[in-house]
């Protein structure tokens, strides 16, 4: 493993290859959200931090193949050395949801040290005619802003940020209509739906992309390409700042492999320009 890695990027790496029930995967996906701090927690803290019993957070030790929290703790000390950030006791709540956003942001620039799987997931949803953006709830706002610039580049882009009976109906349309691509937004807390809306996806053929806030989110069982972002939780209501950024990523990734993306562009600011539409 690469010394340049972050913590929450060598926390994922521990997490890969066992099988973790949805309990465990909430302490992962809690220990991801504090990495730099989790060394340094007792088992009772982290229980507390994900909401969970502390036999389940030793129960969860061993599922990794530690003898029990204990050690799991020691080897996170040796392969996380630092501390936790100094004067953080002294930032008020908003200063520290500031600070949590921006070590959200400095995890999300560590994954994309591997370009490879947002490249991968742009080629995909560019072959896609029309390319359906699935986002409901708190998710909305994230795939209304990826569909609204994406119709700029894009030939036919499809938003269903809306829920209800028609949700599948919209679904089975995009793909009669030859889309072979979904893209999703999934945060917390995830619409049992969403998960119902991506297996219909599967179902009828649609490679599913995700950017949800954890690898260990509910909808990771029913997507093809699962591409992380941490979401804020200091908050009353979660913060998306890496989601966001991430879904600008993917747009730009997606925008390589759309060879009339810069023409299309150029002709929108011509059109614009005759119109008057935006103030110098």
């Amino acid at each position: 493993m690469s010394g340049t890695e972050g913590p929450a990027a060598r926390l994922q790496a521990l997490f890969e290859g066992h099988r973790l029930t949805p309990t465990q995967r909430r302490i992962a996906h809690s220990m991801v959200r504090r990495a730099a701090d989790v060394p340094f927690l007792s088992s009772v803290e982290l229980a507390e931090l994900a909401g969970v019993s502390q036999p389940s957070v030793t129960r969860f030790a061993v599922a990794l193949g530690f003898d029990g929290y204990p050690a799991l703790r020691r080897h996170l000390r040796e392969v996380t050395p630092a501390e936790p950030a100094p004067g953080a006791g002294s930032y008020n709540e908003y200063q520290q949801a500031v600070e949590a956003e921006i070590e959200n942001l400095r995890h999300l620039a560590e994954a994309l040290a591997d370009p490879r799987p947002v490249r991968r997931a742009g080629r995909v949803l560019a072959g896609s005619r029309p390319l359906p953006v699935l986002g409901l709830r708190a998710a909305a706002a994230q795939a209304h802003g990826f569909a609204y610039f994406a119709a700029k580049v894009h030939p036919d882009v499809r938003l269903l940020n809306e829920g209800g009976t028609m949700l599948h109906d919209r679904i089975d349309a995009a793909a009669r209509a030859g889309a072979s691509a979904l893209l999703c937004f999934a945060l917390p807390r995830h619409p049992r739906e969403v998960v119902d809306a991506l297996a219909r996806a599967k179902e009828t053929g649609l490679t599913v992309v995700t950017v949800a806030d954890s690898p260990f989110a509910p909808v990771a069982k029913v997507s093809d390409l699962l591409l992380p972002a941490a979401v804020g939780t200091g908050l009353a209501f979660d913060t998306a700042c890496a989601p966001m950024l991430l879904g600008r990523v993917l747009l730009e990734a997606m925008c390589d492999d759309l060879p009339d993306a810069q023409a299309r562009l150029e002709e929108f600011d011509v059109k614009a320009a005759a119109r008057g539409l935006f103030v110098d």
